[in-house]
């Protein structure tokens, strides 16, 4: 379909993927609005009326670029944010909790492939980047997208369902504090702590405060996220090449999961090297 950026406009297409991304923050910290739906969501809204109105191309090598180069770099990068200690010894309980919904968003996914499979195509691997996503968020979607190799089109058309659908869910879970019924029935810390520090105003916008951030912080968070990458995908297509079992290299040969895997003991065994990259206090909202 011809678009007013072409998909070979690559500077073009650049600038107007940063500069749309750039408004949908602005719009999230000035109105409450944006704040209750995020900027991602508007960002990937606005995407999506882009292109179907002829402004944006279907598909294009920024695309793959950002799959290939940019979704990697970002899973080391939120990744460093967490504190894997503290999260085995404070969150037993909440781990817990997440690991039976994420059974239940599995088991709900092969439920619905077996009764959609014959109207759906790739209906296998669309399911299991939706459960992906619905576990773990976009660059879970991602690597699932990578790891089945999609097809283009059904991978945007799956991104635009994925985003309506979350939108909606969005919509009904930020509506839910505001019911009298919750109110009464269940504690709702945060509010009560914003209520008695007598904050008001957008959320979105104070969670987003400047911080101090040197030179030096920035140097050694991309050269780790670079660093963690390239050393994921050669062990990963080390395991590739050893064995041919699908088990072994769908598992050790997997890059995403040798990523995730290779970060998060980098985060275990050395926590004050990277509670210095990204100072975890700074991150809280209030």
């Amino acid at each position: 379909m011809h678009s007013l950026i072409s998909s070979d406009d690559v500077w073009v297409l650049w600038g107007f993927i940063a500069v749309w991304a750039a408004v949908s923050i602005g719009l999230e910290q000035r109105f409450k609005w944006a704040s209750a739906v995020s900027g991602a969501i508007i960002a990937l809204l606005g995407a999506m009326v882009f292109t179907n109105i002829g402004v944006l191309p279907v598909e294009s090598p920024v695309y793959d670029t950002v799959w290939a180069y940019v979704v990697p770099l970002a899973i080391p990068l939120l990744l460093f944010q967490i504190n894997v200690r503290q999260i085995f010894k404070e969150s037993r309980r909440l781990l817990f909790i997440f690991l039976i919904s994420s059974a239940g968003t599995v088991l709900g996914s092969i439920l619905a492939f077996f009764l959609l499979k014959q109207h759906i195509p790739y209906l296998d691997k669309i399911g299991g980047m939706i459960s992906a996503s619905y576990i773990g968020g976009g660059i879970n979607f991602a690597a699932m997208a990578a790891k089945f190799e999609t097809p283009g089109e059904y991978v945007s058309a799956t991104v635009v369902a994925d985003n309506v659908m979350m939108a909606l869910l969005f919509f009904i879970l930020i509506s839910i504090p505001a019911v009298k019924w919750f109110q009464r029935h269940y504690a709702m810390p945060f509010e009560e702590k914003v209520k008695a520090d007598g904050k008001s105003g957008n959320s979105a916008e104070s969670y987003w405060k400047r911080k101090d951030i040197s030179l030096k912080d920035i140097a050694f968070n991309a050269g780790a996220a670079f660093a963690l990458v390239a050393v994921s995908v050669k062990i990963s297509g080390f395991f590739k090449s050893l064995f041919s079992h699908p088990l072994l290299t769908g598992t050790l040969g997997d890059q995403y999961l040798m990523l995730t895997s290779l970060t998060v003991l980098i985060i275990f065994l050395f926590p004050r090297f990277l509670k210095g990259l990204m100072d975890l206090k700074s991150l809280e909202p209030f």
